[in-house]
């Protein structure tokens, strides 16, 4: 009996490395939906667990998330989730400008848990991707800075999703 296994790149170079000979494992993803029954597999169980956020996020299905994890290093990838670097998630094949944001929207904080060595240190400050964020969302930049300063005043360790969320109030409202 046989399986078909959908690979990103990276691991089809890392299988491609070991010869033809090798035995090899994989971390699997069993994806199921009404009518399809699809197997993910990855070198690391790290790929495993960014590419399960990815699919998580509105928009981002199993296809577009193997995409992603092959055009960009998994550590670049969340490096550019957690900075916000729009530019380069907009470089992945298939993610446009909106899917860009969902996945700096809901994913910001998440990356920071899969434990990816990064040669880079993630950002850690989010008030410049908040600022971002507002920009990109047609805000002016001194208006988006002044919200996002309020925002932060008013919940001083609160979380991206809810400083946006904030910030966008007092937007609103001006």
């Amino acid at each position: 009996m046989g399986y078909r296994v959908h690979i990103p790149v990276s691991t089809y170079y890392e299988i491609e490395r070991l010869g033809g000979d090798a035995e090899v494992s994989l971390h699997i993803h069993t994806h199921v939906r009404e009518d399809d029954l699809s197997l993910f597999g990855f070198w690391t169980d790290t790929e495993r667990q960014l590419f399960e956020l990815l699919i998580g996020v509105s928009g981002i299905g199993p296809r577009l998330a193997r995409v992603a994890l092959s055009g960009m290093a998994p550590g670049d990838l969340v490096i550019a989730i957690a900075g916000g670097d729009l530019v380069k998630l907009n470089g992945i094949p298939g993610v446009g400008k909106k899917t860009a944001e969902r996945m700096i929207l809901e994913l910001r904080d998440k990356v920071r848990d899969v434990g990816i060595e990064t040669a880079e240190p993630l950002p850690m400050g989010a008030d410049d991707g908040l600022v971002s964020a507002l920009v990109n969302l047609g805000y002016r930049q001194n208006r988006a800075e002044k919200a996002v300063a309020e925002a932060r005043r008013e919940h001083p360790e609160g979380e991206f999703s809810d400083l946006l969320r904030a910030s966008l109030r007092r937007l609103s409202r001006a």
